[in-house]
């Protein structure tokens, strides 16, 4: 079983992007499977067809709460005839965090630290005015639940020239990230999906909904579809980005 699984996800990397692009695989596996569902114990093990499943990295699928088990079961049980993993978000994530960050919290926390430096937030238009407003509506409020919560004052910038940020603001938003390894694997694909490690602490910290988070991070991208028109290709990547952000958010909500 561990042969087909690590065949069907791979090593799954951590950033969604590079995630997505392994994942576009013209040959799927055939479902090998009758059932799949949660076995007992903690953390609660995957089982298909009663056996217990091991991820790529052939440590144990098994998660944290029976909530999240239960989620994570239910992709396998949705799978049709082939075991598609871009039809299993959740599944990968937390292969990826079994795999990837149970091990080694430390440098994916210093990934999502180095986006305080330039976060997405900080970064203003000067025009036009739609989406000037846009962005003061969507963002002055996460910068002004950092400063309020966080302790950390960031400053905003015009257009895409660099604009070093005060180090006592870096360093009082750096102490909100998690340290628990699955929170922390969470909000690193949110940072990633986002552009904003401040976007996604945000969300983390339950002062954003899903909803909320992916608007303030496509505040530029909508604007331009609602200037320029859609591009279905790329509305449909972006639904696929969707998902991530979702099963990283499933991951927080099961663990808050």
């Amino acid at each position: 079983m561990r042969e087909i699984l690590e065949d069907a996800f791979g090593n799954s990397p951590l950033d969604p992007t590079e995630a997505a692009r392994r994942n576009m695989r013209p040959v799927l596996r055939k479902r090998f499977y009758q059932r799949a569902g949660v076995g007992e114990g903690v953390p609660f093990p995957i089982l298909l067809d009663g056996r217990p499943v091991k991820t790529p990295g052939g440590n144990a699928l098994a998660l944290q709460t029976r909530a999240l088990g239960e989620a994570v079961a239910a992709e396998w049980e949705a799978q049709n005839g082939h075991i598609d993993p871009a039809a299993m978000p959740l599944t990968r994530l937390v292969n990826t965090i079994i795999d990837g960050v149970v091990p080694a919290p430390t440098p994916i926390a210093e990934e999502v630290a180095k986006y305080l430096g330039s976060d997405l937030l900080c970064y203003r238009a000067d025009s036009p005015e739609g989406l000037v407003e846009s962005q003061a509506r969507h963002w002055d409020p996460i910068l002004a639940w950092a400063r309020d919560e966080l302790g950390a004052r960031f400053v905003l910038a015009e257009g895409v020239v660099y604009v070093a940020q005060p180090d006592h603001a870096v360093a009082a938003a750096r102490q909100a990230i998690p340290a628990d390894p699955w929170r922390v694997g969470a909000v690193n694909v949110i940072t990633t999906l986002t552009g904003s490690a401040l976007i996604a602490l945000a969300l983390e910290r339950g002062r954003l909904s899903v909803e909320q988070a992916w608007a303030a991070a496509h505040v530029d991208e909508d604007w331009n579809m609602k200037t320029w028109g859609r591009d279905e290709q790329a509305l449909a990547r972006r639904a696929a980005r969707f998902a991530e952000l979702q099963a990283a958010a499933m991951v927080l909500d099961a663990l808050r």
